[in-house]
């Protein structure tokens, strides 16, 4: 006959079991936009100039987001800058500017950005 298990110990032994499970059903968490590398700040752009980011990765897109050099808050590079086929300069990369309570997703040309450790 198997041991007896007081009930008090199953729900530890229960959640000992579900959370594998339901740790590899969620897959990898995605990453934080506040700590560590990913971020980027604004370079090669005046002082009292602004970079803008875009809907789109076109120049004609439409401007969602002004980005203030040393005043923008977080920007999160989403993934990689892009096509890589042209030279690095001249690729546009999927960003999130969080900035107070605002969250913005759209696209800057990589010209004006450089990596950056997240606060």
């Amino acid at each position: 006959m198997p041991a007896f298990v007081p009930f008090r110990f199953l729900p530890t032994t229960l959640a000992a079991c579900i959370a594998p499970v339901a740790a590899f059903l969620a897959g990898p968490l995605p990453a934080s936009a506040t700590s560590g590398p990913g971020c980027l700040v604004v370079v090669n752009v005046a002082a009292n100039d602004a970079l803008n980011m875009r809907a789109r990765a076109s120049a004609q897109s439409r401007v969602v987001d002004v980005l203030v050099p040393g005043q923008h808050g977080i920007i999160h590079l989403d993934a990689p800058c892009s096509p890589p086929s042209v030279s690095w300069g001249s690729r546009w990369c999927p960003v999130t500017h969080y900035n107070a309570d605002r969250v913005i997703k759209g696209w800057v040309k990589a010209r004006y950005v450089r990596d950056s450790d997240c606060p």
